[in-house]
């Protein structure tokens, strides 16, 4: 069974950069055929998706690709979310899923000063 589980802040301030982790069980971040993707909910909102990372590359949310960047440490078997410059704006719970199929916990972040 796949399980993912975030890590990271909880409360940041304005136009520091984010960072969480994704960590994977029962699978491989280096699985040829699994899509990683970062998605979040902001209060009141639906679901965004921020961008994925796979063996292909990785791709971004348009409205979010100049902040974001996406990776993984194959070390800790584990994939990466950088969002740079973060804003109120960005407060929303977010999560690592796997090809929206396996989700994990979610983790909130909250921005504010």
């Amino acid at each position: 069974q796949v399980q993912l589980q975030e890590s990271g802040p909880g409360l940041m301030e304005p136009s520091q950069t984010l960072a969480l982790s994704c960590t994977v069980f029962g699978d491989s971040i280096t699985n040829n055929n699994a899509y990683w993707s970062w998605v979040r909910r902001p209060p009141g909102k639906g679901l965004e998706w921020i961008g994925v990372i796979s063996s292909e590359g990785t791709g971004y949310n348009p409205s979010l690709k100049s902040r974001t960047t996406i990776s993984r440490d194959t070390s800790k078997n584990q994939f990466t979310l950088q969002l740079t410059s973060v804003t109120p704006e960005d407060t929303a719970a977010y999560y690592c899923v796997r090809e929206f199929t396996f989700w994990g916990q979610g983790i909130q972040v909250t921005v504010s000063s």
